[in-house]
């Protein structure tokens, strides 16, 4: 989770973190290791990229967590811990000083410098890059937002080597979360040589220079990518797996039997309403954590149809979430009303009002907005979403829900997940399967997803008033009015009814009981293999 510095700098002028120097997997006094130390792991999907600049989906990013490190780290109970960085100063409310270490190499060999850092960044918001994640963390840097939009050159970003091993970075307001932020790889150093010698080919095996924990070994698109602990690894000495195989599986039903068969040890997801039964089966490797994650679906509000608030106030009226949550999923996720989930900072939950109407009168009252669109019983409505059986048993649910309480005509369309991500990007859809998974625990990584100028958006909605409510929130001094403000900006976007939200994820999966270094006390579900170690068994 973030932490809040901003009010401590303020006070203080200066703050200075005294950090130790080694945050790998620890390891409880009576583990005894098996001898050896490899791990199976479903990712879900097929990472969609290795370039930390352009990674948007959670497996990708879960790949790019092992084989890069940023400034900062969060370990498996999610809290920040060192990574490229050993110390850390914040001199006024806007300026921060990292030290990095002296010993950090990347794995080829080369030394770790600031320099590094500062090409990674900047490569990171170039718009030459046209990345994908840009505004996430870009606009959180001083002239991030110019540069991004190709008003300012990029040398003008707020990042700047002062010294060999000394970085600085500059943010256009005080953020209180920044060290959970630069946890993420977008942010992180990349090795330019590589890149220059190998262009796009750069990620590729036997390519790929790295600083992480681990190194690329094998890629194999939709059957396995394999990563080896990397010896050039500043803190390599305290990581434990050398070999960790990533597989792309998306049906939740062929995830499980390779769990059982023992050819996979860590299942992505478990099927809907299946979530009792294993753990009843598997008491000992069962797992369920609540997240900071929200799934939606999102619409598209420039389509002919969506376009009118009316109809998508409609489609998200008539959902009921509780007999999705109870007995579609059944694995303990909480109905959802609004793009802030419970337990983020920096903003209230808010829910609509109908949202405790009895369904009836909930259903009447979206018939007639229905009507005041000019919408008729038989309008054809296209609902797309990635392979898989829980996101399909969720789909037919939603499409049921919409033709038989409206009457909509329902054409449901099952693709592969980046298929859907590139449609989801290009607007090429009206209805599509969708959910975040905070970035760091702030209200502003969700509010990325329906605010104007957002890489993040793929609603195309934009509501310019809740847009300066967050830039004054962004800039109050007074964390209690920078709440306030956000809730506000939150409420106010969602009652145009950009999106669909739906629930709040939890992370119901299957764990081999000898994993070690797996913990509930996860809400990003980020778990660097760093931080993993098998148990002899």
């Amino acid at each position: 989770m973030g932490v809040n510095l901003t009010r401590l700098a303020v006070a203080t002028a200066a703050l200075l973190l005294i950090v130790a120097s080694a945050h790998a997997a620890v390891l409880p006094k009576d583990v005894k290791l098996h001898a050896t130390q490899t791990v199976v792991r479903n990712n879900g999907s097929e990472p969609e990229t290795l370039d930390p600049a352009l990674a948007e989906s959670v497996g990708a990013n879960n790949v790019s967590r092992d084989l890069f490190e940023g400034l900062t780290a969060t370990d498996s109970d999610e809290k920040v811990v060192p990574g490229g960085a050993e110390s850390w100063t914040q001199t006024n409310p806007t300026t921060w000083v990292f030290k990095l270490r002296k010993n950090a190499k990347w794995s080829n060999g080369d030394p770790l410098t600031a320099e590094d850092f500062v090409y990674g960044i900047r490569r990171y918001v170039d718009p030459k890059t046209a990345s994908p994640y840009a505004t996430t963390y870009g606009i959180f840097l001083l002239n991030g937002r110019e540069v991004i939009a190709g008003k300012k050159p990029v040398a003008e970003l707020g990042v700047k080597a002062l010294d060999k091993f000394t970085l600085e970075l500059k943010t256009p307001f005080p953020v209180s979360f920044m060290l959970s932020m630069l946890a993420s790889t977008q942010l992180g150093p990349i090795h330019r040589a590589s890149v220059e010698k190998f262009g796009k080919d750069w990620t590729k095996p036997g390519k790929l220079v790295s600083n992480g924990a681990f190194v690329l070994k094998d890629w194999q698109v939709n059957s396995k990518l394999v990563l080896e602990k990397n010896p050039n690894y500043w803190d390599a000495a305290n990581v434990q797996l050398t070999r960790v195989t990533y597989l792309p599986i998306e049906d939740g039903n062929v995830d499980v039997k390779l769990f059982e068969s023992g050819e996979n040890d860590w299942v992505y997801q478990l099927p809907p309403g299946t979530y009792e039964k294993y753990k009843k089966q598997y008491p000992n490797d069962i797992k369920n954590a609540p997240m900071l994650g929200l799934r939606y679906y999102a619409l598209q509000n420039k389509d002919p149809l969506l376009k009118d608030v009316r109809v998508r106030k409609a489609l998200s009226m008539v959902i009921d979430r509780d007999i999705l949550a109870q007995r579609v999923t059944a694995d303990g996720q909480l109905p959802a009303y609004g793009v802030v989930v419970r337990g983020v900072e920096g903003a209230e939950v808010t829910q609509y009002d109908w949202a405790t109407w009895p369904m009836a009168k909930r259903v009447a009252e979206a018939k007639s907005l229905m009507t005041q669109a000019g919408v008729k019983p038989g309008t054809k409505l296209v609902f797309s979403y990635n392979n898989s059986e829980y996101h399909k048993k969720m789909a037919v649910f939603a499409a049921s829900e919409w033709k038989t309480k409206l009457g909509l005509d329902m054409e449901t369309e099952s693709m592969e997940f980046k298929v859907l991500l590139k449609r989801r990007k290009d607007g090429a859809f009206q209805i599509a399967r969708h959910g975040w998974v905070a970035d760091f625990n702030d209200v502003t990584t969700f509010l990325s997803q329906v605010q104007c100028d957002s890489d993040n958006n793929d609603n195309f909605n934009c509501n310019r008033q809740a847009e300066e409510l967050i830039n004054q929130g962004n800039n109050a001094k007074d964390p209690a009015q920078r709440k306030k403000l956000m809730t506000q900006a939150a409420k106010m976007i969602m009652d145009d009814y950009p999106m669909v939200p739906l629930l709040q994820y939890t992370v119901p999966r299957l764990v081999k009981s000898y994993v070690g270094g797996y913990s509930l006390e996860n809400a990003l579900d980020r778990f660097r293999s760093k931080d993993l170690y098998i148990i002899k068994h």
